[in-house]
């Protein structure tokens, strides 16, 4: 098993170039299964969650091609042959979720296993469900495995979720756009990831409006045909590359970000002594002076702060002036890289739902243990601040949602190195 080797000191400088979006490739790439026409993609990831969707939709009947260094993916869905999302794909990735919507808009029926994933909080899949019921779908759960149908088509309805969900608002949207007549999902996420999607299967065909709002308006067509799409880039990977020189020192231009992204992490690292720049091919970032000021963080769907940069800003709080209070509010099980960054040295006080994190001087470096994606990569960025060596283990977390890491920093004058296992 690989682990990253991580020698603090130095200050970053240089560009970085931000891919695109993980969390908006894996919504793409299950949208072939509407069409019996070519889909492809542009800006992809290299990730190995991009591998897992390209072997699940294979495993359906799909057709995937990786071109230009897998940056461009070809997908076809003329000819589905397999209705059964199977446990032993489904299981390592919970945007495997996202084929059920899909499937059973384009073929009436599918049986899809409960998904696994980053263990983070429950996030259950009961309001998928609920929004494809408001569609007349029938749903059975058993045996672990959701069997859906429904035998005349799915038909408009009104859906309303109790709570936003980037991932239900991705599938509602997806089956309500082979849908009969009008669907209307209220509470809809507004994250970039979902107009992407709006975007993308417009291009399709799709009739839809209000993406970016919480309210989205799908009128159902009878067929969607191909389409080329550019995956938006990664706001994610952008924050965390963002947060490198405010870490470190120096000044490092992400390449291909926008502000719109960012808007509320870029306001939070303002407030911290970051200044974010604009510029005609990214977003150029720096610290203004000696340490960063402690800022509280509360996470928020978008348009508020990201859930998913939630530990790398703790990380770079933890050298912070003062104390700084973060309160995790979409997932119920996200500290867990607290007790990682303490053995760096870091001061953390964890209770619930919030974490409140002690500025010290300096951290130390000590080896550490990945527990998810994020925060395999906010014990990257400690070490980059750290005295000595970091290693960090059990990274098949980082690969998952950031490609190449150790050539990006690396590239910027990062001491970064990837240690292969036994």
């Amino acid at each position: 098993m690989d682990s990253i080797l991580v020698r603090g000191g130095g200050e970053l400088n240089g560009e970085i170039p931000i891919a695109g979006a993980k969390n908006a490739c894996l919504t793409l790439m299950p949208a072939t299964l509407l069409s019996d026409e070519p889909l492809t993609l542009t800006n992809a990831p290299r990730l190995s969650d991009i591998r897992t969707m390209t072997t699940l939709l294979e495993s359906l009947g799909a057709e995937v091609s990786k071109l230009q260094d897998g940056q461009v993916i070809a997908l076809s869905s003329h000819n589905i042959h397999n209705h059964v999302a199977d446990y032993d794909i489904v299981r390592k990735m919970r945007a495997s979720i996202l084929v059920l919507g899909p499937m059973l808009a384009r073929e009436g029926h599918a049986v899809v296993s409960l998904p696994g994933g980053c263990a983070i909080g429950a996030r259950p899949v009961d309001l998928h469900l609920k929004a494809l019921e408001a569609m007349g779908a029938e749903l059975d759960l058993r045996d672990g495995y959701v069997h859906a149908k429904a035998p005349g088509g799915l038909k408009g309805g009104m859906v309303d979720f109790p709570l936003v969900s980037v991932g239900a608002t991705e599938n509602a949207l997806m089956a309500a756009t082979l849908a009969k007549g009008t669907t209307v999902i209220k509470n809809a996420a507004r994250e970039p990831e979902i107009v992407d999607l709006a975007r993308c299967l417009r291009k399709m065909g799709a009739q839809i409006e209000g993406e970016g709002t919480s309210t989205l308006t799908i009128q159902g067509v009878d067929k969607l045909h191909g389409a080329t799409h550019p995956v938006v880039t990664d706001r994610i990977e952008l924050g965390t590359y963002m947060l490198a020189p405010a870490i470190t020192g120096g000044e490092v231009e992400c390449l291909g970000g926008r502000m719109e992204l960012v808007a509320a992490f870029a306001e939070k690292l303002d407030q911290a002594g970051i200044d974010v720049t604009e510029t005609e091919r990214g977003l150029k970032v720096r610290r203004r002076n000696g340490r960063v000021t402690a800022v509280n963080v509360t996470t928020e769907p978008f348009p508020g702060f990201p859930t998913d940069l939630q530990a790398q800003m703790m990380a770079l709080l933890c050298t912070a002036q003062g104390s700084s209070v973060l309160e995790e509010k979409i997932f119920e099980n996200r500290f867990m890289h607290a007790p990682e960054l303490m053995r760096m040295g870091a001061r953390i006080d964890v209770h619930g739902g919030h974490a409140t994190v002690h500025g010290v001087e300096r951290l130390r470096g000590a080896p550490v243990m990945a527990t998810d994606l994020r925060a395999s990569v906010s014990l990257i960025l400690a070490g980059l601040a750290a005295e000595g060596e970091t290693l960090v283990n059990r990274v098949y977390h980082l690969d998952r949602g950031y490609e190449r890491v150790e050539e990006k920093l690396g590239a910027v004058g990062a001491r970064i190195e990837r240690v292969s296992g036994q």
